[in-house]
Order: structure tokens, then C-alpha cells, then sequence
């Protein structure tokens, strides 16, 4: 039955493909290549945030040959409740990893970071490609696996852990209107030695804990 449902849905994409190739007077859109991208939804995201860029900036000093420099964290002037908390988890995680960070500024390397928060007017829908196609195959692994060829269980395996992947998404709450754009700079006077940038979403409701406090508050107005 399998090999069959295959035979199917290769020769639907193929109608697909053919019917595409008629010409059009301007570009068509497409969607980018299915990419995940993490919703930061609590303190203890933002430990997480600096525990990865720790990591990873510690790991291209050590390339760089500048592993044994000493450190000094910068706070960002008007700093908000995520800089001041982000400021005190990446000196912790320092720390931790054994280097040795100055509170002065003094001749250490500087790690700086910023913020951005991006926000979003278009539907923010929460599309799970393949959902249903998804699901049914997690079905066909479910049952009848028992007796069927390697090949066979290991695309039931693939479709079990579609219909996770498609439960985890839900779980998120999915995509929100609202990014943060988080760059971490470690830097020698007037040179960059490393650069990370990252985006994460966040909820709206959560959007002024980015913002500095100089900012007016958001709030969202509802109809009656």
C-alpha cells in the first residue's frame, strides 16, 4: 500500500511541477526553505541565550588566540530589564568558564551587546508545512510496521517524529508579530575580534521588558 500512496503523491508533484513552468510577466514569490526559530519566553531563556553566546564567543577567542585576555562586560546605556539581567548572565557564564572578567574597562577586551525589537504588521501565520501529510504518515507507523521491510519502518519512524515536530510547534504558541534582534561584540580598541548575531521571537506582551526605559510602553488598545 505504501509504495503505491508514493507512486501517488510523486506523480501529483510532478503534475505540480509541470503546471508551473508556464511564464509569468514578473517574479513569483516563494517561501524560504523551512527554518526554525526559537520564542524566548522567560527569564530562564535569557540564561539560556547567554550560556550559547559565552560558548560560542569563547570558542572563536580561543581560535583567535585570545583566550587568555582579560574581560570587561559593557551595560548598554538606558539599559533595559533584559540588558540588565542578559549583563549580569554573561559575566556568571564567564566566569564559569574560567575567564577572568575586570569590572572596569581598564585594557580588557570589551563585550558589548545590543538589542533590536522588530515588530511585524503581516499575519503571522502558524504553518506547518505538510501537516496532514505529516500525520498520516505517523498513522502508517503506527500500524502495521511490524512485518514490513527496514526501509519501510524507517519512514514510519520519520513520520512518528513529523507529527512530534508538528506538536512542538503548536506547543510555542507559534510565530509572533514581534522579533528581537540580539548582537554580542567582543572587541580590542577599534577592532572587532568576534560577532554573534541572533533572532528570537518573543510575545507581545513581553516587548517592553526589550525596550529601554526612555521608551513610551506599548499597549495594545481593544475595540468595544
Amino acid at each position: 500500500m505504501i509504495p503505491k500512496i508514493l507512486k501517488l503523491l510523486v506523480f501529483g508533484a510532478g503534475t505540480v511541477f509541470l503546471v508551473g513552468c508556464a511564464t509569468s510577466p514578473i517574479p513569483v514569490s516563494e517561501n524560504f526553505p523551512l527554518t526554525v526559530q526559537p520564542k524566548v519566553r522567560s527569564a530562564g531563556h535569557w540564561n539560556l541565550l547567554a550560556k550559547d553566546v559565552v560558548a560560542q564567543t569563547l570558542d572563536t577567542l580561543n581560535k583567535g588566540g585570545g583566550s587568555s585576555n582579560e574581560l570587561y562586560v559593557a551595560l548598554p546605556a538606558n539599559a533595559s530589564t533584559f540588558d540588565k539581567a542578559f549583563h549580569e548572565f554573561l559575566i556568571t557564564e564567564l566566569v564559569r568558564s574560567g575567564r577572568t572578567v575586570d569590572k572596569a574597562p581598564g585594557n580588557a577586551l570589551q563585550v558589548s551587546y545590543q538589542t533590536q525589537v522588530v515588530y511585524h504588521k503581516s499575519p503571522r501565520p502558524n504553518f506547518v508545512p505538510g501537516k496532514f501529510t505529516m500525520i498520516t504518515a505517523g498513522l502508517y507507523a503506527m500500524y502495521g510496521l511490524r512485518f514490513e521491510h527496514l526501509d519501510t519502518k524507517l519512514a514510519g519512524g520519520l513520520g512518528l517524529a513529523a507529527v512530534a515536530d508538528t506538536i512542538a510547534s503548536i506547543d510555542s504558541g507559534g510565530p509572533t508579530h514581534t522579533e528581537l534582534i540580539l548582537t554580542t561584540t567582543v572587541s580590542d580598541g577599534g577592532r572587532y575580534l568576534t560577532r554573534k548575531t541572533d533572532i528570537y521571537y518573543i510575545e507581545e506582551m513581553d516587548t517592553n521588558l526589550m525596550l529601554p526605559p526612555s521608551w513610551p510602553k506599548l499597549m495594545k488598545v481593544v475595540g468595544s
